[in-house]
């Protein structure tokens, strides 16, 4: 069994804690709010031709659904996170189990850094959390 408090692993966790609000809440306000008023939804096929594009109501709400279950998966590892820094664990599995959320978290990093061309916040703080992780 690993001891207790690790600041690192509980550094990462709340990171992610607030990565997961800020994810939710900026993009409530600066996406949906935007796709829900001032984009034309329809429940059927655009019409060939028509210049403006059409955001199908399914597909927004797909869309919506898809950005909250990130957020969700950010307080999931959050949590596992908390757990190996502040309680026991079996050595193997906790560190296992990190690893895998470091790998997470840095690939997910990658991924905003390369798909935003850098321009998006949240690949800074995705590593920093990989980071964290490993340097446990």
């Amino acid at each position: 069994m690993t001891n207790t408090a690790n600041t690192a692993l509980t550094l990462a966790a709340a990171g992610l804690t607030l990565v997961g609000v800020a994810h939710s809440v900026l993009g409530e306000l600066l996406l949906f709010r935007r796709l829900r008023t001032q984009v034309r939804q329809t429940t059927g096929r655009a019409e060939a031709g028509t210049a403006q594009q059409v955001l199908h109501t399914p597909h927004l709400r797909i869309l919506w659904g898809t950005w909250h279950v990130a957020s969700v998966l950010c307080w999931a590892l959050s949590a596992l996170l908390w757990r190996l820094g502040t309680a026991p664990w079996d050595a193997a599995l906790g560190a296992w189990a990190a690893d895998a959320v470091g790998i997470a978290t840095l690939a997910s990093g990658m991924l905003v850094f390369i798909a935003t061309h850098g321009r998006h916040p949240a690949w800074c703080a995705l590593l920093v959390i990989a980071t964290l992780v490993w340097w446990r």
